[in-house]
């Protein structure tokens, strides 16, 4: 899945435990509105659903549902852009500008998108590692 979609889901259930969370759910909702989607008020009544079951889950430490949250979000997100691609830089937008603003600093640091590129010409390599890359060659 495209590391800013991973992210992106991470933020919508993250902000929502803030006390950001009407400015972040406006700014998601916005996707889906400017998606032209008959889904845009169905998606605000989910989300205040989803911040229920997310604020009991962090009072429970009950990660595991938090973490199926975040799944189901990283797939609404994941179908909103297939079905308009345009929103992929909404959605880049949104995350850098509305919700990783929201989350504390450990949410943030766990939500950022690594994006990675690279390219190698001829025989050449490219080792990439977003953690620790050890590599033994003979």
């Amino acid at each position: 899945m495209d590391p800013v979609l991973v992210a992106a889901g991470t933020a919508v259930v993250g902000a929502m435990a803030t006390d950001a969370w009407q400015q972040a759910r406006a700014a998601v909702v916005g996707l889906w509105r400017r998606a032209g989607s008959a889904e845009a008020e169905t998606v605000e009544d989910e989300l205040a659903q989803v911040r229920v079951q997310v604020l009991a889950a962090r009072a429970d430490q009950d990660d595991d549902t938090e973490q199926v949250l975040v799944s189901v979000w990283r797939l609404r997100l994941r179908d909103l852009v297939r079905r308009d691609p345009a929103l992929a830089a909404d959605l880049r937008r949104v995350l850098d500008e509305e919700l990783l603003p929201a989350l504390d600093a450990p949410d943030r640091e766990r939500t950022r998108a690594v994006l990675m590129n690279a390219t190698a010409s001829g025989h050449g390599r490219v080792y990439q590692s977003a953690g620790d890359q050890h590599i033994n060659e003979s």
